[in-house]
């Protein structure tokens, strides 16, 4: 059986006519393919050839015969001319080329670099311009920005940061924030990790976190200012766990934004390492939970004081200069800065300064830390002042010395008011000095909100009394007192002293969410 095929297309002036389908011819015991290839003669002229093929399967033979005209040598060199044209015009270079000329460009920046004074060593590995002067253009944006080459060296991983691609973005996203220009220079060298980020993977949505805990908007960028290491930590990290911590203690979960505005440090302390051994250290001293949570409400700034460094060794101190251990708390309450300033250096100074004044014993000088803490911190000059009227009033030394242990105060209070409670005292009230040393709190009293109209009422109905009895009470309790038929001893001898359960009462509706800074020296 023979099967014949011809298909062929036509065009204009073209005829192309394929090769003819192989003939077959079946036999039992041979197979026998015979394949035909024509051409037009116009192709025959271009190529030049006509090949023949013949296989026998059945016999394991093959013949391929191949006829061609007298062009096809001159056509075959034409073509490979043609062929080898096109790598002429575009020269791909090697592989180990390309490394070569990156090693090259790196060391010239290196170099570049370590004229400048910068030390590339961490550089290894990092993406970095190919030319030197792209890395000048980096290094000029960052000089602008305050940064110097210290700056630099402290975080050289800096220069892997694209002017447009990374830092100026960050930058626009942090002004439109509100975090002054003025404060970029000392940010970036807190957290130049920053000029890293993505503004809307990583940076946005922290913001959006430090709203969620009630820091308003516009104290964003002063926290951020504070501490703009905040922006690198993780949602559901530290920065949730702190907070859950304090609200579990007792503060209140509306002073939250407050807290974190005036101290954003919390957000990156750790509760099992920080914040829960330095509660539970104020604990053992006598403090109670809820008290520590409302010191923490006013002044959240106590959590940095470090529990090994700074609050063991000055409690450690605090007894060393006659402080009593039960008096502790109180002194905390008082002043929680006395736990986190550099005290022994302070005590030791203030306990000489009073001695030379009023010839303090060591003793007492315990007993006037415990009745105000804020002594420590006291300026020589104030206390040399108040001294010196003390003794102009007529007062003795051993009289000022026991004003001074009885009630400390006095060495702290605005002169010129002292003055004028004390010329009332000896004109109006006409009373012995020996009432002002057994009450020397008489003037911690305001002259015309209380000393006066108490006075009046007293010389009124005739009473005698001691000045403790007058004025050591409340407005309500006074005019109890007044209904009396005689005049108790025991309310005559109570002290004004500090109570630890005023700072645990209900907080009052207004909360202290201004936020203003609290001064660290209110005594200077």
């Amino acid at each position: 059986m023979k099967i014949r095929s011809c298909v062929g297309i036509t065009k204009p002036s073209l005829l192309l006519v394929h090769s003819e389908l192989p003939a077959l011819t079946f036999h039992k015991t041979k197979l026998t393919w015979t394949s035909t290839l024509r051409f037009p003669s116009n192709y025959e002229r271009t190529s030049g050839s006509v090949t023949r093929f013949h296989c026998s399967v059945a016999g394991r033979t093959g013949a391929s015969t191949s006829v061609s005209s007298s062009s096809s040598k001159s056509n075959t060199v034409h073509l490979s001319r043609k062929q080898v044209k096109p790598s002429s015009l575009y020269s791909r270079p090697s592989l180990s080329n390309m490394k070569k000329e990156r090693i090259a460009n790196r060391a010239k920046v290196y170099e570049f670099l370590r004229v400048l004074g910068i030390i590339p060593d961490e550089l290894d590995g990092l993406e970095l311009p190919v030319t030197v002067e792209v890395m000048q253009e980096r290094i000029d944006f960052l000089h602008k920005l305050g940064l110097t080459i210290e700056d630099i060296n402290n975080y050289p991983l800096v220069l892997g940061c694209s002017v447009k691609k990374n830092m100026i973005p960050v930058l626009d996203y942090l002004g439109k924030l509100g975090v002054r220009k003025s404060t970029f220079t000392e940010f970036l060298r807190r957290y130049p990790q920053v000029l890293h980020a993505s503004v809307v993977v990583d940076l946005a949505p922290v913001v959006k976190y430090l709203q969620g805990l009630d820091i308003k908007p516009n104290d964003i960028p002063r926290v951020l200012e504070k501490y703009p290491e905040v922006l690198g930590f993780k949602l559901e990290g530290t920065m949730s766990t702190s907070v859950a911590y304090l609200v579990g203690i007792g503060v209140s979960r509306r002073e939250v934004g407050g807290v974190l505005t005036k101290y954003p440090e919390i957000l990156g302390m750790r509760v099992g390492r920080v914040i829960k051994p330095f509660v539970e250290y104020l604990e053992g001293l006598g403090i109670p939970r809820l008290a520590i949570a409302r010191l923490i409400e006013k002044r959240p700034h106590i959590l940095g004081f470090g529990l090994e460094e700074r609050v063991k060794p000055n409690v450690a101190s605090l007894l060393e200069f006659n402080v009593r251990k039960a008096s502790l708390p109180s002194i905390v309450a008082q002043y929680p800065e006395i736990i986190g300033i550099d005290l022994k250096p302070k005590l030791l100074g203030q306990r000489s300064l009073i001695q030379s004044i009023i010839d303090l014993e060591p003793e007492d000088f315990g007993t006037v830390v415990e009745k105000m803490p804020q002594i420590v911190s006291l300026s020589n000059t104030s206390m040399v002042k108040h001294g010196d009227f003390l003794k102009g009033c007529g007062f003795s030394l051993q009289q000022v010395r026991s004003m001074v242990v009885e009630c400390p105060q006095i060495l702290a209070l605005n002169l010129d008011i002292m003055k004028l409670s004390f010329d009332y005292f000896q004109m109006e009230m006409q009373r012995p000095l020996d009432d002002l040393v057994a009450f020397p709190a008489f003037f911690t009293y305001g002259l015309e909100s209380t000393i006066k109209p108490r006075d009046k009422i007293v010389a009124k109905k005739g009473f005698k009394c001691s000045l403790s009895w007058l004025l050591n009470c409340s407005d309500e309790k006074f005019k109890e007192r007044l209904n009396y038929d005689t005049i108790e001893m025991e309310e005559m001898e109570t002290m004004p002293s500090f109570d630890m359960n005023s700072l645990m009462e209900p907080r009052s509706d207004e909360s202290d969410s201004d936020y203003e800074e609290d001064s660290d020296d209110e005594y200077a």
